[in-house]
């Protein structure tokens, strides 16, 4: 079969950063289209030049060849499709897209980084000078200039010249990307996201333009407030310095920081003054990001009130899972307030009036959500799976009494697991542990499954509000003796590294007491931990094709790969992987990968507990995304992806225990893994 290959290089006077694929699609031109066949050599049609498109592109077009581009399905068959100057409709399964195929494979998603990885020679590689002809020719200037091939000959050249090499560079990076996870099912699921990812969500535009014009109203009220209560001195709370330099020049009071956590520990401390909490209260309500979400909804959102673009197949890279793009609905405040606030909060927003419901600012954050509401005619019907990540782990490890719980608690013959952790770990019956004790339950869950301690522990402490120091008393007095003398004779050697948090010695001995207790609850998962770690030494020292098992993991080496192969049958890729030998247990794993913070391609240590969280989240996102096929032949048709959850549209009158059961169905690799899930109808999305 033939490969097309293809890169565009469009105009518009909107920027493509600030409004996403889609809209931009609706207001651009193409320029340049950027064209191989196979090996022959690339060309470009110039629009500008050439009105008719040459023959030989258009019969691969419109044959059966599979269209390979980079980024291509979220932007340039977006752009095919509406741009003013072209209208070209690619089939989704058609498409070959060369950057979602090397994130499949732990590799970067830019051409450029991805030319530096493989090494292309020079003139294969991405040209340098490309994004300086991008900014000159692909929008107006800082004055309005727009150019083009009339006013720039020379340069014009050059950026016919750089979109050629684009295609060429793609072309050397598609024949050098592994196909591991590229197979015709993966190709199919794809294809099935393209078809999501252009249906897109309906946006409450009202909703979005009364928050910020109510954002914008708050911002000016604490302005003025902080003038007020600081006699000038503090022109904005957002003002950091000079609000804690205020705070302790007049009141005495010093703060270490103005993080939201120290902000609320201090407002519930009865020594701090009115004045000082008032002024507490204007700096949290400065920080909210509610807002930006809002603005750049209204941003993204195409003409006809729907966002679309607004997930990344397999975008996190290690894992596989979905990535959020656009308005990042993965990354949405957790609610603090009460569905019934939130929905009259929304008339209230609009309204003027959201004072009278609740603090606006914080009203604003719990409405975010609120802003996908359902197309005419349909409902919403949303479903979340319960706990996979926990009931996956259990499963991945063969912690057999876990799976039991999960399964008795389905059934409505045991409690939830939050209790029945709390339980196990400190040795108490799950119908004595109270709503305080499975909130410990909860936390211990997030924080230790993957090899976490002390460090995880108050990470999540704080997200759930958990006070550590209460939190010590009762583990003091309700924890088995031996967990808190081996914490305590443990702390002298944290602290000589530096690694107690900056807590008080009872507290860190409180949450090293629970962890090592929770340890010994979970036998199987702390040895499937090292077992895992122990494989992948095992698969690159041994320089061996042949697999080597974890539980239910299978590590192999192929080259400078280190692949951990899913239940599912995907593979986890670890590229440039090695072991830093420090001798015996104290070997440690290294890959090449993209840095969460810096955004390079660099060396990233890891260990046994991180390979066993990609390990978890890898195969719960196989469950997720492979239910989505059977989900929408269903009727349900999805809008978005949340961690765990869906939103989709259908007509009224269903129920969501049909998604819930659609959703919770085992895949046929996994038939023992204990699933469920919980839903809810509705007109505007939420948090149930």
């Amino acid at each position: 079969m033939k490969r097309l290959y293809v890169d565009l290089e469009t105009f518009s006077l909107l920027n493509l950063a600030s409004c996403g694929s889609h809209r931009y699609a609706e207001n651009c031109s193409v320029l340049l289209f950027g064209w191989a066949i196979d090996d022959e050599p690339a060309s470009v049609w110039d629009l500008t030049a050439e009105p008719f498109m040459p023959e030989p592109l258009r019969e691969a077009l419109e044959g059966s060849a599979d269209i390979v581009m980079h980024n291509g399905a979220m932007f340039d068959a977006v752009v095919l499709r509406y741009a003013s100057n072209i209208k070209i409709d690619i089939p989704y399964r058609r498409i070959d897209d060369t950057m979602v195929k090397a994130l499949s494979h732990g590799l970067p998603g830019s051409l450029m980084d991805l030319s530096l990885v493989y090494g292309l020679p020079q003139d294969k590689a991405k040209d340098k000078d490309g994004r300086r002809l991008v900014l000159k020719f692909c929008k107006p200037d800082s004055r309005g200039v727009t150019h083009n091939r009339f006013t720039d000959p020379d340069d014009w050249a050059r950026f016919v010249d750089y979109c050629r090499l684009d295609v060429e560079s793609m072309r050397e990076i598609h024949k050098k990307l592994p196909s591991w996870n590229w197979q015709e099912a993966d190709r199919r699921l794809f294809a099935l996201d393209q078809v999501i990812n252009n249906r897109g969500m309906r946006i409450d535009v009202d909703l979005a333009k009364a928050a910020i014009a109510l954002s914008s109203r708050l911002r000016i009220d604490n302005e003025t407030k902080a003038l007020e209560l600081t006699g000038g001195a503090v022109r904005a709370a957002s003002q950091r310095d000079a609000l804690l330099q205020h705070i302790l020049s007049v009141y005495g009071v010093s703060l270490p920081d103005l993080q939201k956590s120290t902000i609320e520990r201090r407002l519930a401390d009865e020594a701090i003054p009115n004045e000082v909490k008032e002024l507490l209260r204007l700096r949290l309500a400065s920080t909210k990001n509610s807002v930006a979400k809002y603005k750049r909804l209204l941003d993204v959102v195409s003409s006809d009130g729907r966002l679309r673009g607004s997930l990344q197949f397999r975008g996190a890279s290690r894992t596989g899972r979905y990535a959020g793009r656009l308005f990042q609905p993965q990354n949405l405040p957790r609610p603090t307030l009460p569905d019934w606030i939130v929905d009259i909060g929304v008339d209230a927003i609009k309204g003027g009036y959201a004072d009278l419901v609740a603090e606006p600012a914080e009203l604003l954050s719990n409405c975010l959500r609120g802003e996908i509401i359902a197309s005419e005619g349909k409902k919403l019907y949303v479903a979340d799976l319960s706990n996979i990540e926990g009931r996956m782990l259990a499963w991945l490890a063969g912690e057999t009494w876990k799976l039991k719980a999960f399964r008795r608690f389905d059934a409505g013959d045991g409690p939830d697991l939050y209790k029945a952790t709390y339980a196990r770990t400190f040795g108490v019956r799950p119908d004595e542990v109270t709503k305080q004790q499975r909130q410990i339950g909860k936390v211990m869950e997030l924080a230790l499954g993957y090899q976490g301690g002390v460090g995880a522990f108050l990470t999540f402490a704080a997200a759930y509000r958990i006070d550590l120091d209460e939190l010590a008393a009762h583990v003091a007095e309700s924890i088995q003796p031996k967990y808190w003398a081996l914490a305590t004779n443990n702390y002298d050697w944290f602290k000589s590294k530096k690694l107690t948090h900056g807590l008080k010695k009872n507290t860190f001995i409180a949450c090293e007491a629970v962890k090592l207790a929770w340890r010994e609850a979970h036998p199987a998962i702390t040895a499937f931990w090292r077992a895992a770690e122990e494989a992948a030494i095992r698969a690159l020292n041994g320089g061996s094709t042949a697999p080597i098992s974890a539980g239910k993991l299978r590590f192999d080496r192929r080259g400078a790969w280190l692949r951990m192969r899913l239940p599912s049958g995907r593979y986890l890729c670890y590229p440039g992987a090695r072991v830093e030998a420090e001798g015996g247990e104290n070997d440690r794993l290294s890959y090449m990968g993209v840095d969460q913070y810096s955004r390079n391609w660099t060396r990233i240590q890891t260990y046994a507990g991180r390979i066993v969280e990609n390990a978890t989240q890898g195969a719960a996102a196989d469950v997720l995304i492979e239910a989505m096929p059977r989900i929408e032949q269903a009727g349900f048709e999805i809008v978005l992806s949340v961690h765990d959850e869906f939103i989709t549209e259908s007509r009224p009158g269903r129920s969501s225990d049909e998604l819930c059961a659609l959703m919770s169905a085992p895949p046929a690799w996994a038939p023992d893994l204990p699933l469920a899930a919980a839903g809810f109808t509705s007109d505007r999305y939420k948090k149930d």
